[in-house]
């Protein structure tokens, strides 16, 4: 295969001319102003649409438009260096496609390519969309640095999943210096396996399942965008009445992830009693960070392999749930909701669950036993909640910030009951706000009732019982609304 040298533009035997130079961006969107690549119109402007192909590499780096008067050739002057391999594929394998463009006074722009069905060219790739696939994780991913953009180095928004190994194989080849270079390795490994004869169905089959799983997500550099402060304290003022403290600390966290443009070097322990919206603040943090979002329970992790996975070498064997929480999303940018932390220590398996959630909050790398490849985690987020933080073990507590979440007040117990808990029922289930009406005396005695109870669940399904009963008494009695007072809830709630 010849060799591309990007600073030589001299023909040498045996090798391609190449006419163009590289060039590094990690925007997320192709643009006229930043766009894919640049090809030379110095001899005649292109269409806004042209179609055509990409030379093959043993000619020179170009272009061949399908015009009126013919085939018509345009050297290519420069590429966004993600691109590379793309191209240079696109052209080995003779795929008509669709440029759009738009000339400029150094040449014309490319910020958009598709494929296209006519001219007797090649299928793109075993499943459809693979093109426009292709094309969306390129421009998610980094620009490889320089250093690693040498030939000898780079080996051959859209819902498309990779099953298939030629689907595999394309994109392995196109993602080319994109990707990690310990999964790009990871990668060439296992597609040997589940191409070889010399193994066992199993292990292809293994080895073709992993390869699937690690393909599909999107391995995204440690960089984060501005989070937009006023939208992080509606969102939070949206999901949790008062604990202005509890607000203060999450800005506070934001706040340095714009002022670095990195996550925190620890997590987030949110500890408090059942039913103060511990989750419910977790989940307002994801929606802030734009991330998704996974949840551990570890009240019902008993065994250290739930997390990492079974090894290959069992019939049986398939990835953890760290590894499906990443397959799930993905991408690698994910928060992990690590519900009920305190009782992370109480395996009942041949080890500790706890010892296995070091290795993800270290952000070291994770490696799962199906997977076998350590895969980044400078992307992960964890939040976690306790009831208790004093059974959480030392290791685990250093891993994150303390947040305590503190009991509610029978007074914003009130509030978050009449403006939140049943306004939020009575939405539910359709009902007008003059349909169920809490009196004060009520409003005390449904107070008083759970005065020995945390948080506000007990809140919330009261606001439950008495709507139903609500909707049931203007059902059959056929009646226009119910005003509870203090002895009917009473009566009620028993």
């Amino acid at each position: 295969m010849p060799v591309f040298d990007f600073n030589d533009t001299t023909d040498k035997r045996n090798e391609a001319e190449c006419t163009y130079t590289t060039f590094r961006s990690n925007e997320a969107v192709a643009t006229p102003e930043k766009p894919m690549l640049l090809l030379d119109n110095r001899k005649r402007e292109w269409k806004h649409h042209s179609c055509g192909i990409f030379t093959n590499p043993v000619k020179r780096t170009s272009f061949e438009f399908t015009e009126e008067d013919g085939t018509v050739t345009a050297d290519i002057l420069q590429i966004d260096a993600r691109f590379v391999s793309l191209l240079k594929w696109l052209g080995e394998n003779h795929i008509n496609v669709r440029l759009s463009g738009r000339n400029r006074s150094d040449g014309y722009a490319v910020y958009k390519i598709r494929e296209t069905a006519f001219g007797g060219g090649t299928k793109l790739s075993a499943e459809d969309g693979f093109l426009q696939f292709m094309i969306d994780r390129l421009l998610a991913s980094s620009a490889p640095s320089e250093e690693l953009e040498d030939e000898d180095m780079e080996e051959a928004g859209d819902d498309m999943k990779l099953t298939s190994l030629q689907s595999i194989t394309d994109f392995m080849t196109c993602a080319g210096r994109t990707m990690p270079d310990n999964i790009r390795l990871w990668a060439r490994r296992n597609l040997a396996v589940a191409r070889s004869h010399e193994v066992t169905p199993e292990e292809r089959r293994h080895a073709q399942r992993a390869l699937s799983i690690m393909m599909n997500i999107q391995w995204k550099n440690n960089y984060f965008e501005s989070i937009d402060l006023k939208e992080a304290r509606r969102i939070l003022d949206e999901e949790l009445y008062g604990m202005e403290r509890v607000k203060q600390r999450i800005i506070e966290t934001i706040i340095q992830i714009n002022r670095t443009h990195t996550l925190p070097a620890y997590g987030l322990l949110l500890a408090g009693p059942a039913g103060t919206g511990k989750s419910q603040i977790a989940y307002a943090v994801a929606r802030i960070l734009k991330f998704p979002w996974t949840t551990l329970d570890m009240s019902s992790i008993n065994d250290p392999e739930q997390l990492t996975g079974s090894s290959r070498i069992y019939a049986n064997a398939k990835p953890g749930i760290i590894m499906d929480a990443f397959s799930m999303a993905g991408e690698s940018n994910l928060v992990f909701i690590i519900n009920e932390l305190d009782k992370a220590a109480s395996g009942k398996g041949n080890g500790n669950p706890a010892d296995v959630l070091l290795t993800l909050l270290d952000n070291l790398g994770f490696t799962d036993n199906y997977i076998e490849c350590t895969v980044p985690t400078v992307g992960v987020y964890p939040i976690a909640t306790a009831n208790d933080k004093d059974q959480i073990s030392a290791p685990l507590m250093s891993r994150f910030a303390v947040i305590d979440i503190p009991d509610y007040t029978s007074e914003e117990k009130k509030i978050i009951f009449s403006k939140f808990a049943l306004p939020k029922v009575l939405g539910r289930m359709g009902m007008k706000e003059k349909e169920c009406v809490v009196s004060e005396g009520a409003l005390d005695a449904i107070i008083e009732k759970y005065k020995d109870t945390t948080g506000i669940r007990d809140l919330e399904q009261a606001a439950e019982h008495l709507a139903a009963n609500a909707l049931y008494q203007i059902e059959v009695d056929h009646i226009e609304g119910v005003m509870f007072d203090a002895d009917m809830v009473k009566n009620l709630l028993g």
